[in-house]
């Protein structure tokens, strides 16, 4: 990323990802209005249960929940808040790291709030509990925004202070209050703490992301890493099968030599001519 350069209170580029992430929320949360508006509230909470996080229910079977918890929303400022932050700041980091990296980044912070909630709800820190759900994208968005303060946390932020004083701030010091805020939520006594470790997870996997995975991704990494195996399991059979070889032609009386890594070496002379002809052609690979 540019250092050091201004974000003005604008309207970004809605396009690419940020685009598809907040129509997909968007759309969820029509859905869950029209449950609630125009059907019986067990279909709504049932709705809710199948896709929001339920540590309890993910450890016997809805995997799919890590995931699709960030996609519903308690009520309209929940679902605006974050849409909010997930186009400006992700629109930023789209254009500039590129839409299969801000993606990843993005699922990886979804990811990482809902490890820290399950493990934080069968810890009963704080109160937290296996059977409370959690639902919202604030885990993947305060992700970005982790990301963002540690690759360029001197870039400043133009806000407007409750939508009217603009106000200029640095990411980093941005961070720093929500970081705050998120430890003072916790902290507090309540009867629900369990979405603050969403929080926690998404600022946490969000600095660990930006930190420590290479800058071209996961996903890159890891398909290096498959190849990797791959090539390294395809010269081992090519060695142990040129050591079953040299077994083989032993019988035989002829002494056929690989290299340690399964190449053939040929023979510096062919010695007596064959019994079946005069050839005096060399050993090929």
């Amino acid at each position: 990323m540019s250092p050091r350069t201004p974000i003005p209170f604008a309207l970004p580029p809605f396009s690419g990802w940020v685009r598809r992430l907040v129509l997909a929320c968007t759309g969820v949360f029509i859905v869950q209005y029209i449950l609630l508006a125009f059907a019986h509230d067990f279909y709504k909470a049932y709705f809710e249960a199948y896709l929001g996080l339920i540590p309890s229910l993910v450890l016997h079977g809805r995997i799919w929940q890590v995931l699709t918890y960030s996609f519903l929303h308690e009520g309209l400022m929940h679902l605006f808040g974050n849409m909010l932050v997930l186009w400006m700041v992700g629109s930023l980091m789209e254009m500039e790291w590129g839409s299969r990296r801000f993606l990843e980044l993005y699922l990886f912070s979804v990811l990482g709030g809902a490890l820290v909630t399950i493990a934080a709800a069968y810890a009963h820190l704080f109160g937290a509990r296996p059977d409370i759900g959690v639902i919202g994208a604030s885990g993947g968005a305060l992700g970005l925004l982790m990301a963002l303060a540690v690759v360029d946390g001197d870039r400043e932020f133009t806000l407007l202070l409750a939508f009217i004083i603009p106000i200029t701030m640095r990411v980093k010091y941005l961070v720093a209050i929500i970081v705050l805020g998120v430890f003072v939520a916790t902290l507090i006594p309540s009867g629900d703490h369990v979405a603050n470790f969403a929080h926690v997870g998404g600022l946490l996997f969000g600095f660990l992301y930006a930190r420590f995975i290479p800058r071209r991704g996961l996903g890159f990494e890891a398909s290096e890493k498959y190849y990797g195996i791959r090539n390294e399991w395809q010269r081992w059979k090519r060695r142990q099968a040129a050591k079953k070889f040299e077994v083989y032609m032993r019988k035989f009386e002829r002494d056929v030599r690989f290299d340690d890594k399964g190449n053939y070496i040929p023979p510096e002379d062919d010695g007596p001519s064959k019994p079946n002809g005069s050839s005096g052609s060399k050993w090929v690979n």
